[in-house]
């Protein structure tokens, strides 16, 4: 279990912030202790998840999570991979804010970021995402209630598979009053439909699964796609970095070039396998060895990222 830490520093926005609520009383606890949260900087709040494997007990609890809030409304960002921790963090925002919610935003389209958003909607929120999210949801909406029936409310139903109701083809900017944030649709990366978040007013990016720190990035779309995604994201200029694993960051070219350097090895690696014609066990045992020490769920994640990046060089 991490460490406890809550941290409530006064905001120079003049937002009406439940303050000696959020000292006085902890969140609902989690499985394993409390929810926690830490303000990074001015209004934007993140709750860390912990670095499990998806098959884990805890296992819905793993992705970086939170919200940010401006002078009319708050904004959600990822929801968690359960119902549960859905309502924690909606339970984390209300001690901090009184102001209604009225966006959720998902980063893209994995069980770690979604199963939380049937939480939230009874608030009239709109549910926002990449223009490809709804259709990759409903693509996956029987293998969440069959695989992940345990994360929803029993019985587990299709409603409870929450989809955006506002999608981002390219940019989108939203208002939160006196707050602005800045949204984008990538092609396709680590997954099919990613999405960033910037907030202007803390020049804060939240990067959903583009960025992973300490946890071992994990591939489920095109791995020069994301690399050339990197690129992008390496000339902004940002104050503070939301990745969607792994603790957030004041130098986000350091952390993606840290990614990048693991993918790179994998892509040349497994290319190299392929051209000399190795098995893909072959290339799973000798692929970007190097960077074992650097990353944590190796043994969890990297055979898959092989695999993934095998098949995808075979058909080019």
């Amino acid at each position: 279990m991490k460490p406890p830490r809550l941290y409530c520093a006064v905001i120079a926005l003049g937002l009406p912030l439940a303050w000696d609520a959020c000292r006085a009383a902890p969140d609902p606890p989690a499985a394993d202790g409390p929810f926690l949260i830490e303000q990074v900087a001015p209004g934007v709040f993140v709750h860390e998840g912990s670095p499990l494997p998806l098959d884990a007990p805890g296992h819905d609890d793993i992705a970086n999570i939170g919200f940010i809030v401006g002078a009319r409304c708050a904004a959600v960002i990822d929801t968690g991979g359960s119902i549960s921790t859905g309502r924690a963090l909606r339970a984390a925002l209300a001690r901090v804010t009184n102001r209604p919610i009225c966006y959720v935003i998902n980063t893209h389209a994995h069980v770690d970021h979604v199963l939380g958003n049937a939480a939230f909607r009874d608030t009239h929120a709109r549910f926002v995402g990449h223009e490809r999210l709804p259709a990759e949801m409903m693509r996956n909406r029987s293998f969440f209630l069959s695989q992940y029936a345990g994360d929803l409310d029993a019985p587990a139903t299709p409603q409870q598979i929450v989809a955006p109701d506002l999608t981002v083809a390219d940019t989108l900017r939203i208002d939160l009053g006196r707050r602005t944030l800045q949204l984008r649709a990538w092609p396709t990366a680590h997954s099919a439909c990613d999405l960033t978040i910037l907030d202007e007013a803390s020049h804060t990016l939240w990067t959903g699964d583009l960025l992973f720190r300490g946890r071992l990035p994990a591939m489920d779309g095109d791995v020069m796609g994301w690399l050339e995604v990197i690129d992008t994201l390496a000339q902004l200029e940002v104050s503070h970095a939301i990745p969607g694993h792994g603790p957030p960051t004041t130098d986000l070219r350091g952390a993606l070039r840290a990614e990048s350097g693991y993918l790179q090895a994998l892509l040349t690696d497994v290319r190299s396998a392929g051209n000399a014609g190795e098995s893909l066990q072959q290339a799973i045992d000798g692929a970007a060895q190097d960077e074992r020490s650097h990353w944590l769920l190796w043994d969890s994640t990297h055979p898959r990222n092989v695999t993934r990046v095998y098949e995808q060089l075979e058909w080019q």
